[in-house]
């Protein structure tokens, strides 16, 4: 299998000397031997058994799969969210499967940022207040807390909808207050769950490029799960979750 990566002139190149990853540096994501299941009744479904998955700092991959793979249950795993039945999840060198949930709700805090489907914005916070949360929970001084709102306000386009509430905001705008929330406390890793599936193709190709865009200049990871292949094709790479595995890695789906 021809392996790529994504440069500025063109979508893929053959990866080379880098191997299976398409980007060379430390690791900030590690997944060991992982293995997870669901409980239907009485009978056990398995849905992760013996996932392997290494990801870089500052690359950008897309998790592909198809429906009930397993690939949102994989990101609430990478999130520390729920803990898997074995394996090892590292996330900096950190083994999130050896904390506490109180030490993996920290850390979370510090070191992960989401980007949902449905924004999942605070409604009744403004859009600089959504923004601003993740810093107030990390106990960033007021004034820096003001000045990376505005910053990320002037970054995502919209320096002059701070004041407004969700409701007032369209679809594509909370989705770019939402990736300016995710983005704001400066995340290792950053984890997008279908982040355009709710946005007509226009202005989810929009948010996309803002997205990959600010997390490729602030050399932050991305992983992005979704069903479009034109979401998959922004990527360095494209990982496929098959039969409770990673089943294919590093190939570019132009």
């Amino acid at each position: 299998m021809a392996l790529f990566t994504r440069t500025a002139g063109s979508r893929c190149i053959r990866a080379g000397r880098h191997g299976n990853s398409g980007v060379e540096g430390i690791l900030t994501l590690e997944i060991r031997q992982l293995v997870h299941s669901y409980r239907e009744g009485k009978q056990v479904r398995p849905v992760l058994t013996g996932l392997n998955f290494q990801v870089r700092a500052g690359e950008c991959v897309a998790l592909l799969g198809r429906s009930g793979s397993g690939k949102s249950t994989l990101l609430n795993l990478m999130a520390g969210i729920d803990l898997p039945e074995s394996g090892e999840i590292l996330i900096q060198g950190q083994d999130l499967t050896r904390l506490s949930e109180r030490e993996r709700t920290l850390f979370r805090r510090r070191n992960i940022g989401f980007v949902y489907q449905f924004f999942n914005l605070i409604p009744t916070l403004t859009a600089a207040e959504n923004i601003a949360l993740p810093l107030e929970l990390n106990a960033l001084p007021e004034p820096q807390i003001g000045a990376r709102v505005a910053e990320l306000l002037r970054q995502v386009g919209l320096e002059a909808r701070g004041g407004a509430f969700p409701d007032q905001l369209s679809g594509g705008e909370q989705q770019r207050i939402a990736i300016a929330r995710a983005l704001a406390h400066r995340p290792a890793l950053i984890l997008a769950d279908e982040p355009t599936g709710n946005l007509d193709a226009v202005t989810g190709e929009n948010l996309l490029q803002l997205l990959t865009g600010l997390s490729r200049g602030a050399d932050q990871t991305l992983i992005m799960v979704t069903h479009n292949l034109e979401v998959a094709n922004m990527a360095d790479r494209v990982a496929t979750l098959e039969g409770g595995v990673i089943e294919q890695t590093g190939s570019c789906v132009a």
